[in-house]
């Protein structure tokens, strides 16, 4: 069960990430990421009565700095983003993301089988070839300048699946109630500080409202999935495969042409889940 709900986080995730950049053709990236927010935030509170758990204090706590992780780490993407090579980092973004949720989860002693190992390692591969838009041989094109704010952003990430994971398993949702608020305070104070326009325009506020409540569903998954006791490093590799969701999406919507490596992104992707699946 853990493994499904990991794997749909990840289709959800691309789903609304697909929706966010086409929100972002119409509307400012602060806008965008501050409104999305704000309605991944009402979603989860109208859960709550349903959906809540017992929470303790810690919980929430423990979402807060999740998404203050994740907030940073858009940021950071953002401005990776506009004054570096997107086809750089992107891919260096996505394997940091994938990679820190399986690193934490091996160091707290978890036992992975070989083949879960495996199948962890053709996520990774996937995870990079999927994001690669332009080919690996763009990655020829990094500069330290490039990947330490790709690095960062997507080691903040992957800090968010950690933190998530710290929640006590009859918690819910409500940890995310205080990591949506969390991110929707500092996303608001950056843009605010940084002079961002933070009008979403009537047109594109339907897709922007998706993508948030889209998002928050996502996490909820997630955080779904480690509470029915997946080990993070399958959790988090899983739902880091997020990006083939979106490329699916962007192929069959807007007749994106696949690059050869990312069709072979999309074939490793699958092989992973395969073996990740498999029983220990």
């Amino acid at each position: 069960m853990a493994v499904l709900l990991a794997l749909a986080s990840a289709v959800v995730y691309g789903m609304a990430d697909f929706c966010g950049g086409l929100s972002t053709r119409r509307a400012s990236e602060f806008a965008v990421v501050v409104m999305s927010q704000a309605a991944g935030l009402v979603a989860v509170l109208l859960l709550l009565p349903w959906l809540g758990g017992s929470p303790r204090p810690a919980d929430f706590l423990w979402g807060a700095a999740g998404g203050i992780a994740g907030s940073a780490g858009l940021v950071i993407f953002y401005r990776a983003l506009a004054d570096g090579v997107m086809s750089v980092v992107a891919p260096v973004t996505a394997v940091a993301a994938a990679a820190v949720p399986v690193l934490v989860g091996i160091a707290l002693g978890e036992h992975i089988p070989w083949w879960t190992g495996l199948g962890i390692a053709c996520a990774l591969v996937a995870v990079v070839l999927v994001a690669a838009e332009e080919g690996l041989s763009s990655l020829r094109r990094a500069r330290p300048t490039n990947l330490v704010p790709a690095l960062l952003a997507g080691a903040a990430f992957g800090l968010f699946f950690v933190l998530l994971d710290r929640t006590h398993d009859d918690s819910g949702l409500s940890p995310l109630v205080g990591a949506r608020a969390a991110s929707v305070v500092l996303v608001l104070v950056v843009a605010l500080a940084g002079k961002r326009s933070l009008v979403v325009p009537l047109r594109a506020l339907p897709i922007v409202l998706i993508a948030g409540v889209g998002d928050m569903a996502a996490n909820a998954l997630f955080l779904l999935a480690t509470q029915r006791g997946g080990p993070l490093a399958i959790t988090g590799i899983l739902a880091s495969l997020y990006p083939a969701s979106t490329v699916l999406l962007a192929q069959f919507v807007l007749r994106e042409k696949l690059a050869s490596t990312q069709i072979a992104g999309l074939v490793s992707a699958a092989g992973a889940v395969v073996l990740i699946a498999l029983p220990a």
